[in-house]
């Protein structure tokens, strides 16, 4: 049975130095590791303010993304491109950014990101922080319906048909059942009701059945918005 453990800030603010303290912390570890970056316009503030601290990390730290839009690295909407300020810093060598590759067809990007991150995890590299989203319509990472998670299985990524019709490249429940500190960190009073059906356990939730493979997840939400 997967725990849920629910910190709530009083404000926004205060969930970002929280999300920025927790992330310097992951960045630390002398060990070899990775952390699990998610996107959206929630932990943008953190990766900023992160990114002016110029944070030093072990040279064994790798960093992945919980899912990519299928557009060019370059594009807005990208979630690699979002982490830019944050990537920038770090420096890291190409072989230890795991992002989506998406100038391959959709399917060899897929394919290609499951193969990279089960090499990643047969090298010994565990996987401490990983940060999900929440959206308002309960999905996490891409995976938006069942459907998503029944095609997930026996994989660590896979391509997904977004409800805004565009494409994407996802990680899976198996391989969310890897990390060892999953956080939901949610902002947003369109996200209330999504919010209220995690808490409820509810496993109609994409977001909360995408879990069930971890043994304990934690939920940071604002209560300012």
């Amino acid at each position: 049975m997967t725990t849920l453990t629910t910190r709530t800030f009083d404000t926004r603010a205060a969930l970002d130095r929280a999300l920025e303290q927790r992330l310097g912390q992951a960045l630390a570890q002398r060990c070899a590791s990775a952390i699990m970056l998610s996107g959206g316009s929630t932990p943008m503030a953190a990766y900023r303010a992160l990114a002016r601290a110029a944070p030093h990390h072990d040279d064994r730290l790798h960093v992945l993304f919980t899912d990519e839009r299928y557009v060019p690295a370059d594009d807005p909407a990208s979630n690699y491109f979002q982490s830019r300020a944050l990537l920038d810093v770090l420096g890291l060598p190409d072989e230890a950014l795991l992002r989506v590759r998406t100038e391959l067809p959709l399917a060899a990007a897929a394919a290609d990101y499951d193969a990279r991150l089960t090499t990643l995890l047969s090298s010994g590299v565990h996987v401490g922080l990983g940060l999900l989203g929440l959206g308002a319509d309960g999905h996490t990472c891409s995976l938006f319906s069942a459907a998503d998670l029944a095609s997930a299985r026996g994989r660590y990524a896979l391509s997904v048909r977004r409800p805004d019709g565009l494409s994407a490249v996802s990680v899976t429940p198996e391989f969310l059942s890897t990390v060892r500190e999953p956080v939901f960190v949610v902002a947003g009073a369109s996200k209330r009701a999504a919010v209220a059906r995690l808490q409820a356990q509810d496993l109609q939730l994409t977001a909360w059945a995408a879990v069930q493979g971890c043994a304990s997840v934690e939920l940071w939400v604002s209560a300012a918005d």
